[in-house]
């Protein structure tokens, strides 16, 4: 597939970074020249300097053969205006981010769609989603749902209460030996493994664990942790995922949001109904503990700075807030947070992403999303009449290392595979996979 991606930030960079595992023909458009060098310099791609509205730049990039154009710069007129030339100049698929929820209704929609522009990105919208989720379930610091609950992955991380650690896959199997979850994955010191028999659960471990419902009593038990009902929250930032966070929760629980700007403050007022809005900087322990931090059940920090949201959330841990969210959009400061204690971060660019990134990914695939502080990513392929993984029993398929299979969809029932599982035609297919396996999981299910 022949892909321009138009943007050298931070979503750019991942995608282009995420791409070039799949054998794509890849150009990055940007007209600054240092992010140009820097992503040549990683990746196996091709720039052009310019700007996306410029016909010339197009041109160059050779837009009218282009499969999928992807606008993902600081600017969203230039995203829309960039979107529509592409369109007009043959590509065949184009996407913009936007920063604007109101484009995304359904009689808004239809206009840039006539204009060209075939699906709309609004980052923090589906941060704000991601958000809610969390709240929900406050035991996992990420958390996917399939099928209508019917199969989810949790993701937990091991503390010196979880009586899971020092004990391996096979412990665990001997304990319960009719199992309803798996262990898919760990990420232990930044690097994802995907596990084997044999090994052994180590504090600190962030294990990705795919269940049925059945077997989240088992989770909560062998983790240590549980689900708290959330009934106070605390929001740090007036930002647009904290505002819509704040709606779409405020007719449910109590919610309090500190923001420092005043005159921000008195257009978030305007915004919401129930929450309660206070002026003052988030980083005064004193304004903190007189808002009443102590007594919340959650804490979410989303200002614009990482710092301030990694120092506030550690100060709400330290305070006795037993769930903390923090957005970290700097990508070099995940891990940093994530060793510091904080494990459940959010990152509207990774969330982007991984919802641009299902397009490249042909109709084999149905959903991915790629998981804030690690590499991998969780995909849903849809079983072909006559594709390579529906051949015999996934025991006797030559599955690449870097990836499970973890559980499958049929119709109206969901089950966790095993050796003897047969996929079958329109199955759709739960895989847990590192980059390097991508390609080889493709050519299984085309």
């Amino acid at each position: 597939m022949k892909i321009i991606v138009a943007g050298a930030g931070e979503v750019g960079t991942h995608l282009a970074k995420m791409l070039g595992n799949e054998n794509h023909d890849i150009i990055v458009i940007d007209p600054d020249p240092e992010k140009l060098r820097i992503i040549e310099s990683g990746y196996d791609l091709m720039t052009v300097r310019g700007s996306t509205t410029s016909f010339e730049v197009l041109k160059d990039a050779n837009v009218k053969k282009c499969d999928l154009f992807i606008a993902v710069a600081p600017s969203e007129e230039t995203n829309i205006t960039g979107a529509i030339l592409a369109k007009k100049l043959g590509a065949k698929k184009t996407i913009a981010r936007i920063d604007s929820s109101e484009y995304l209704l359904a009689q808004n929609k239809e206009h840039f769609t006539a204009l060209g522009i075939d699906y709309l990105i609004y980052p923090e919208r589906i941060a704000s989603k991601e958000v809610i989720t969390l709240l929900n379930k406050t035991s996992t610091t990420d958390f996917v749902d399939y099928a209508g609950g019917k199969m989810a992955l949790y993701v937990i991380k091991l503390d010196r209460n979880a009586p899971v650690i020092n004990k391996s896959l096979l412990d665990i199997a001997k304990l319960n030996i009719n199992t309803e979850f798996r262990a898919v994955a760990i990420t232990r010191n930044g690097e994802t493994l995907i596990p084997r028999g044999c090994d052994t659960f180590q504090l600190n471990d962030l294990v990705y664990v795919m269940t049925s419902p059945s077997g989240i009593h088992d989770i909560m038990k062998y983790s240590g942790k549980e689900d708290i009902p959330v009934k106070d929250l605390m929001i740090l930032g007036g930002s647009r995922i904290g505002i819509r966070t704040a709606k779409d929760l405020e007719k449910r629980i109590s919610i309090k949001l500190i923001e420092v700007n005043r005159e921000k403050c008195d257009r978030i007022n305007e915004a919401v109904e129930n929450t309660l809005v206070i002026n003052g900087d988030g980083r005064n322990i004193d304004l903190l503990k007189e808002s009443g931090i102590a007594n919340m059940d959650a804490f979410l920090a989303v200002t614009g700075s990482a710092e301030t949201n990694i120092l506030a959330c550690l100060t709400a841990k330290k305070l006795g807030v037993k769930k903390v969210i923090c957005e970290v959009e700097n990508f070099a400061y995940i891990s940093y947070a994530e060793n510091m204690g904080l494990d459940t971060i959010i990152n509207k660019k990774i969330s982007a992403a991984s919802r641009i990134f299902r397009f490249t990914m042909g109709d084999s695939v149905s959903s991915i999303k790629f998981l804030t502080g690690t590499d991998a990513e969780i995909l849903e392929y849809i079983a072909r009449q006559g594709s390579l993984i529906t051949r015999g029993p996934l025991k006797t398929l030559d599955l690449p290392r870097d990836a499970m299979v973890a559980g499958v969809i049929r119709g109206k029932s969901c089950f966790l595979t095993h050796g003897n599982t047969q996929i079958k035609p329109n199955d759709i297919v739960i895989v847990f996979s590192l980059p390097s396996a991508i390609y080889k999981l493709g050519r299984l299910f085309k």
